[in-house]
């Protein structure tokens, strides 16, 4: 798709209450779609302009990705979608997975389960920081940090490795509203790189803070990271945790309820790792990113927001992607605490 064009992809429901424009019926639905989309479309071509920032290169495969891909995707709590630029090009989540299995892991276990093997703590320390474990408790500070995520892959269900990748699989699938796939390229890669987060494993491990087999939870941990995806899908995938956990396209419920509100508060104060702080401060939204570009923000009650593009800052996050959220959230007045 040319970046200059725009898609608004209905889904045949009506109102705009996950916009929070002020209007009703068809006409003003309608009228409310171009509204947000020509502002996507004007921010996407100023963001577009900013070309600082670089592709990951620690994982060689996604060395390869195009720095100028860039793509912009919402999807409203009532299930309208609308795309601009690259949203539909694929790439691998990344650390994007990590509020979704952290929330799969609260299904499966329940929260006091959960508590005993990650915190909620904000670290101030970059993702991939090897030393990320409470003093006392010696459990990864939050889900977010890789160490987190790692203690969270090790509590995905499943007797066998092939059964706890396609309870992970049906998962991510049940946000998205599709049935998702790793890239098997970008996992070996991962794999073949990944002793830092073999590091943070085993120190765990240590502190008996893993289940199951160290490489076992690592190979999971690794295909998580490389499950493909699009900022369309992202965008989707944020919808459901602004429409109470229930996918607003297909009625399905990916997260139960009651553990939305556990999943978008660690999102809201680690989900940006050591820019958590700024983001919290300048944009007001529970956010995730990635190293493959990839990032998605929640507005609660309303939509998901989503971006793509590999060129990163030196956090790790999307230049482009966190320039164009942080202007809607601006524009639109989305930050949590404007009123």
């Amino acid at each position: 798709m040319p970046s200059s064009e725009i898609r608004i992809l209905p889904a045949g429901f009506q109102g705009v209450v996950g916009c929070g424009f002020r209007a009703s019926g068809y006409n003003a639905t309608v009228s409310a779609n171009i509204e947000l989309s020509d502002l996507l479309q004007r921010l996407h071509a100023e963001a577009a302009a900013d070309r600082s920032g670089h592709v990951a290169t620690y994982i060689p495969e996604l060395a390869k990705a195009d720095s100028e891909a860039f793509g912009v995707a919402y999807c409203t709590a009532d299930g309208r979608v609308g795309v601009v630029g690259d949203a539909e090009i694929p790439f691998t989540i990344q650390s994007v997975s990590k509020p979704f299995l952290y929330g799969l892991a609260l299904d499966a276990h329940g929260r006091d389960a959960v508590a005993r093997r990650v915190g909620v703590e904000p670290t101030g320390d970059a993702f991939n920081a090897i030393i990320t474990l409470e003093q006392q408790t010696k459990r990864p500070h939050n889900p977010m940090v890789n160490a987190g995520a790692i203690a969270v892959a090790s509590m995905v269900p499943g007797a066998a490795p092939a059964d706890r990748l396609n309870h992970l699989l049906e998962g991510l699938g049940r946000y998205a509203g599709r049935r998702l796939h790793v890239d098997t390229a970008i996992y070996l890669s991962e794999r073949a790189t990944g002793h830092r987060n073999r590091a943070m494993a085993h120190l765990m491990l240590n502190f008996g803070m893993l289940e199951g087999a160290v490489e076992d939870v690592l190979d999971l941990y690794f295909q998580q990271c490389s499950v493909v995806v699009t900022a369309r899908d992202l965008a989707v995938m944020a919808a459901c945790l602004a429409n109470g956990g229930i996918h607003p396209l297909t009625g399905e419920r990916a997260l139960d309820q009651g553990h939305v509100r556990d999943v978008l508060s660690v999102m809201f104060s680690c989900g940006m790792y050591d820019a958590s702080g700024r983001w919290m401060h300048e944009v007001g939204l529970p956010a995730k990113s990635g190293v493959g570009g990839g990032i998605l923000a929640v507005v609660p009650g309303r939509m998901g927001l989503a971006a793509f593009s590999p060129r990163l800052d030196d956090h790790g996050h999307s230049v482009r992607g966190m320039a164009v959220i942080r202007a809607i959230s601006g524009a639109l007045g989305l930050h949590v605490f404007g009123g």
